[in-house]
């Protein structure tokens, strides 16, 4: 009897030490698998006080520094950091900020402002700002209006935080507040003037799109959603990028993701809310 219970006690035993080795096997929680994104996601610092709640963010080039400015309700500030993520300069412009969302830059050193929040959804007319890096006191306004946006009868949200350049043009993404999933992309010339934002397509990335680039090289068009990034690589035409399969890179842990640019075609620049500057190689 006490043979039989002694070989009963170490065969419990190998199966308990078996199990112990293997369990990592069928739960690898522990790999960066479970987690995309997690490992290239590198932080550069905590963003300066002064800026609250970072909304869109550019590099200036030829500095290796980057521009970010506040959301709605804040000083028509932008506020240019170096590579290390310290304030080196204010830039206060005699502009409004009813609600600054997004910037974005051409190849001929021109900034764009894109003050076009709209989270009530009551402002029928929008600007965006297009004024030269180097002379950032004489922006000239590019006034719009959404074709589809014939007051409240078109129960649809036009809010938007996403923008981008390309070949003279400019593509809006919008938010998508009540369906949270469809946005609908227009298309605006970046001539400044009155102009008529056209629809050009809708892409479903499955969450409110917060913030938009294009690589150097237009081969990439990258959506930010809070937590994540939805590649579009490959493209064969940057006006018809919401027209391909599309990947999404998860960022656990980055917060409230606001903003994002690419540095250089590798090279992904990303804010959260008040809070982080972040790197992300690709």
């Amino acid at each position: 009897m006490k043979l039989m219970m002694k070989i009963f006690i170490v065969f419990i035993s190998l199966i308990a030490i078996g199990f112990y080795f293997l369990r990592d096997q069928d739960n690898p929680t522990k790999t960066t698998a479970s987690e995309p994104g997690t490992d290239k996601l590198q932080t550069i610092a905590t963003l300066p006080k002064a800026i609250k709640e970072s909304s869109g963010i550019e590099v200036i080039s030829d500095k290796g520094h980057y521009l970010t400015h506040n959301d709605a309700n804040n000083k028509p500030n932008l506020y240019e950091l170096d590579a290390e993520g310290k304030l080196v300069e204010t830039h206060t412009l005699k502009l409004p900020n009813v609600d600054w969302e997004d910037l974005a830059r051409d190849t001929e050193g021109n900034l764009y402002i894109a003050d076009i929040g709209n989270n009530d959804n009551d402002r029928e007319e929008l600007a965006i700002y297009k004024v030269s890096m180097n002379d950032l006191q004489n922006p000239q306004p590019i006034r719009f209006k959404y074709e589809d946006n014939y007051g409240k009868k078109s129960g649809k949200s036009f809010d938007c935080e996403a923008i981008f350049w390309h070949d003279g043009n400019l593509y809006l993404i919008t938010k998508e507040r009540k369906s949270k999933t469809e946005a609908t992309v227009y298309q605006l010339s970046d001539e400044p003037g009155n102009q008529t934002a056209k629809i050009i397509g809708t892409l479903n990335v499955k969450a409110p799109v917060t913030g938009a680039s294009i690589s150097p090289d237009g081969n990439m068009v990258a959506l930010l959603s809070e937590g994540k990034v939805h590649m579009f690589k490959d493209i064969d035409s940057p006006e018809k990028f919401f027209e391909q399969e599309h990947e999404t890179i998860m960022l656990p842990g980055a917060g409230q993701t606001e903003a994002i640019t690419f540095e250089d075609n590798n090279t992904l620049i990303l804010t959260s809310e008040g809070s982080t500057l972040y790197k992300y190689k690709l």
